[in-house]
């Protein structure tokens, strides 16, 4: 099991969050999604790891900017 911590940009309310989580929670090997809309903060646990490239294009397709991991 992996957990892996994102910061999203450009979220404003709940639906924000909401498109987010459903986006994210699609991607293969995801388990869990956790978005804090106070922070930003994108937290995504998975069977493993989880390609880092699949979650930005999810998040980018629920219309949010992310910035990578370091």
């Amino acid at each position: 099991m992996s957990t892996t911590t994102y910061t999203v940009k450009g979220m404003t309310c709940g639906h924000c969050v909401s498109s987010v989580k459903e986006e994210v929670g699609g991607v293969p090997g995801v388990t869990g999604v956790e978005v804090d809309l106070a922070t930003g903060l994108l937290t995504v646990d998975g069977e493993g790891p989880v390609d880092t490239a699949a979650i930005v294009a999810a998040v980018e397709e629920a219309g949010y900017g992310v910035v990578t991991p370091s």
